[in-house]
């Protein structure tokens, strides 16, 4: 056991270096604003952050966002966090109503709840002045997005590792995204996080994404190496050989060959 949890760290926490020499995630003197749900995935960012504390000088504040779910256990966090001498704040805002109110009957509610809750955690870097915000997101979470683009929304899109909120007033990073799912679940397990469960997103059935989820490891039970693949295609585009005007000049490619 002892030997698996050694080999899962070591795995998660090259990915996470590697991805931070890639693009720059932290940096010194950051004050990185871990926004903790209290599953397993911001659990393992915020131990995968902490560890770059012994290499990086640079501080961390975790904050979660009560959402005010029926049943939600308040105690966890703040207990786990001042176990772990970890600097945190909880806020509180009733966006769990809102959803449930506004959301129209056999909808799905991730949208909006996703979007309130984005909102909040913006306000909340700019009132701690936070210079990065560091969100949980994993690979199979970016693979996934690109499909619920890809074939719902109609653009190549996924999750970056870094990237500039639409105000330009936040970095939003993801020190997680090169890292899979089933490693980030072997090592909670490992850890024994004290997970709090969403009633709210993920609950409904028959989302999209949880169909996008069937689909990836489907491939990937026929072809082993299918994620990693796919992965790689997102870090290695070729503008030139898709649609898009504004990442290519095609009219000028014209004219330079007229010139010749």
């Amino acid at each position: 056991m002892n030997e698996a949890f050694e080999k899962v760290t070591r795995k998660i926490r090259k990915e996470a270096w590697q991805l931070n020499k890639d693009f720059g995630l932290i940096e010194e003197g950051d004050l990185v604003m871990v926004c903790l749900s209290g599953g397993k995935d911001s659990y393992t960012m915020l131990d995968v952050l902490m560890n770059m504390q012994n290499i990086i000088d640079f501080r961390l504040i975790a904050v979660n966002l009560d959402q005010k779910q029926p049943g939600f256990p308040e105690h966890v966090l703040p207990e786990y966090l001042s176990a772990a001498n970890v600097p945190f704040k909880i806020y509180e805002k009733d966006t769990y109503s809102v959803v449930i109110e506004k959301t129209p009957e056999g909808k799905t509610m991730c949208s909006m709840c996703s979007r309130l809750r984005r909102g909040n955690l913006y306000s909340i870097a700019e009132e701690l002045g936070a210079t990065k915000i560091a969100l949980g997101h994993h690979k199979d979470d970016v693979l996934e997005t690109f499909f619920l683009n890809l074939f719902f929304s109609g653009k190549l899109e996924a999750m970056p590792p870094k990237y500039l909120t639409d105000d330009k007033k936040h970095i939003v990073i993801r020190p997680l995204s090169s890292t899979r799912e089933r490693d980030i679940a072997q090592y909670a397990a490992f850890r024994n996080f004290p997970i709090i469960p969403c009633n709210l997103c993920g609950s409904q059935p028959n989302l999209q994404r949880n169909v996008i989820k069937k689909m990836i490891a489907e491939w990937e039970k026929q072809y082993p190496d299918r994620v990693e693949i796919m992965f790689n295609a997102i870090s290695n585009v070729s503008p030139s050989h898709l649609f898009d005007r504004s990442l290519f000049d095609f009219l000028d490619l014209k004219k330079t060959l007229v010139d010749q």
